[in-house]
């Protein structure tokens, strides 16, 4: 029976993987499944067992699960069929029969106005539905996610948002490794739903002012409507769709979506989260 851990070769796979190894599980017991094998050559250096998956080819996904084994299902970040990715996964673990799914789902699952939470409502009824003993990781948002808005803002000066006052409770990838790797390896989790966001929600003029000290020039905040803030990303060349996704984003963050705190993050890490400077820094390069 291993620790098996799909999407090993994106930012939080690698991470989890990382966090398991230090926390002593032999590398005897752990997958690390991807999409690219070529990237995880380093684990497999350390004894890792390392399989080539692909979420929309189920046989490959047959391959990599065994009887007993307990998978992390890492969300897919393809947005035109997560759902039907994630069903071949749940399904090829079904027929394995391994002994426990602990899926990465997003904060507030069933009650948010995150335009991502839809994909991940109907990805944990299937889960449910397979009758396989389950976890899942509402996650919030990494602070990672901001690198984009600190490469913008370092030759702007202004950070354009249509948050309002809205806040967000975020903590970085590593933050929510470490709560995984003591999912995957401790029991009583069977069954829970655990609600994991950083333990401050901060504002983003706060964010304005960290990118400040970062860059060592001066960067405002500047909060206009979701009117306004589409027509400018238009105006800019912004791709329609994905203007769309950034405004609803902003929507939800100024509903609170993400300003939700429950401790549940820095409980099962066994440390306080990241504070948003800290997090940011090594994005600054």
């Amino acid at each position: 029976m291993s620790i098996v851990v799909t999407a090993a070769s994106g930012h939080l796979g690698r991470l989890v993987l990382a966090e398991l190894l230090d926390r002593g599980v032999p590398a005897d017991q752990l997958v690390a499944a991807g999409r690219s094998p070529d990237k995880l050559a380093d684990l497999a250096g350390r004894g890792v067992a390392v399989v080539a998956i692909d979420y929309t080819d189920p046989g490959t996904l047959a391959k990599a699960f065994s009887a007993g084994d307990t998978v992390l299902l890492i969300s897919s970040g393809d947005l035109a069929d997560r759902v039907g990715q994630h069903r071949n996964a749940v399904e090829a673990a079904a027929a394995a029969g391994v002994g426990r799914l602990v899926y990465t789902s997003v904060l507030g699952a069933d009650d948010t106005p995150l335009p991502i939470a839809p994909d991940h409502v109907r990805t944990e009824a299937i889960v449910r539905e397979s009758g396989l003993p389950f976890t899942f990781l509402r996650n919030g948002w990494y602070t990672e996610n901001y690198g984009r808005s600190l490469d913008q803002v370092r030759g702007s000066g202004v950070l354009l948002t249509s948050v309002g006052d809205g806040r967000v409770a975020s903590a970085t990838r590593a933050d929510f490794a470490a709560a995984t790797a003591a999912v995957l390896t401790g029991g009583g989790h069977e069954g829970k739903a655990y609600e994991l966001s950083g333990d401050e929600a901060w504002t983003f003029d706060d964010l304005a002012a960290a990118f400040s000290t970062l860059l060592g020039r001066e960067v405002a905040h500047r909060s206009v409507s979701p009117e306004e803030h589409r027509r400018i990303l238009v105006g800019n060349g912004v791709d329609p769709q994905l203007v769309g996704f950034l405004v609803a984003m902003d929507g939800a963050i100024r509903e609170g979506a993400l300003a939700v705190r429950t401790g549940d993050l820095s409980r099962l890490a066994g440390r306080p989260t990241t504070p948003l400077l800290e997090g940011l820094r090594p994005l600054a390069g």
